[in-house]
């Protein structure tokens, strides 16, 4: 297994949800962490245990992705992982809907995590062990209904890209993850209609999820990571 070892890990989307908990789950493992998000600020009342700057990365921001792999390369000197957490949710069915709310998800849950990677790869690929993770959701698996097309038309294009990536370099050790939940409970989710007393999964749990991902060897790739706080047929 891949141990910390002063590895250095950007995670966007840092300051609430997946993305903080997974902050605090691998800044207490060892690792070295570069905290994005719109608002930074948010982040300067958290202690972490370890070593962690935080910066602004909008995933709308054509130039932010850029600036922030050249503003961690500035802190720390390396890139050994990127955790793609952002993500947004807005109710844009097959009959109703805005369409710039379906630019808005495509913009953040697909090409601002595609800049992001494009910007950090040269690092991801020299350092032999790159890992991205990519927080994609069950609604890039599967449909359950029209109601949210544009969110999951968004997330299968997450997974497309986690793929992408896994086949983009292999020999260099640039390895890719999907994580792909269920409910989980986040201030993002409780933006969305969810059934009464829907259990959901804890962001805690999650975080250690992605923790698990990046510890695993070159040699024993995971491709996607499913996760589901209730039963269904396939999931």
């Amino acid at each position: 297994m891949l141990k910390p070892d002063g590895r250095v890990v950007m995670i966007s989307g840092a300051n609430r949800g997946i993305g903080l908990a997974t902050a605090h789950a691998l800044s207490a493992a060892g690792y070295q962490l570069s905290l994005g998000a719109r608002d930074p600020g948010q982040l300067q009342s958290e202690t972490f245990p370890g070593k962690a700057s935080c910066h602004h990365w909008d995933a709308e921001d054509s130039n932010a992705s850029t600036k922030w792999v050249n503003d961690t390369l500035a802190s720390y000197g390396r890139i050994d992982a990127v955790v793609l957490n952002a993500g947004v949710i807005i109710g844009a069915g097959l009959e109703n809907g805005l369409e710039q709310d379906m630019d808005h998800m495509w913009n953040v849950n697909f090409k601002g995590p595609l800049k992001l990677v494009r910007a950090a790869l040269p690092q991801l690929q020299s350092c032999g062990h790159g890992r991205v993770i990519n927080v994609v959701s069950l609604s890039g698996k599967r449909i359950m209904g029209s109601a949210n097309l544009g969110y999951s038309a968004s997330k299968f294009a997450a997974l497309s890209l986690t793929h992408a990536i896994r086949q983009h370099n292999w020999p260099s050790g640039l390895r890719a993850t999907a994580i792909c939940p269920g409910l989980v409970d986040t201030e993002m989710v409780k933006q969305v209609n969810t059934p009464p007393g829907e259990f959901k999964i804890s962001p805690d749990a999650i975080a250690g999820t992605i923790a698990y991902a990046l510890s695993l060897p070159n040699d024993a790739s995971v491709a996607e990571i499913l996760v589901n706080s209730r039963l269904e047929t396939t999931f």
